[in-house]
């Protein structure tokens, strides 16, 4: 009769808690990617300035300076 240990056989001795720790590490970093791509905002920042000082939440004087430093 052959007894096969089922751990070994999944994870293997000695690089297998590696190699399930990487697997985990790699889902977790493919998930907070996926979701800094779909949150990302799709507008650059002048336009969101142009935006702001159109809806009047700036004054022109801001704009401008606003303007001026995001051209740096």
């Amino acid at each position: 009769m052959v007894y096969y240990n089922m751990w070994d056989m999944m994870y293997g001795t000695g690089f297998g808690w590696f190699w399930m720790i990487l697997f985990w590490a790699a889902i977790i970093w493919l998930i907070v990617w996926i979701v800094q791509q779909l949150t990302r905002s799709k507008e650059s920042a002048t336009e969101i300035l142009e935006k702001r000082y159109a809806h009047g939440e700036i004054t022109h004087k801001q704009y401008m300076e606003m303007k001026k430093t995001l051209r740096r």
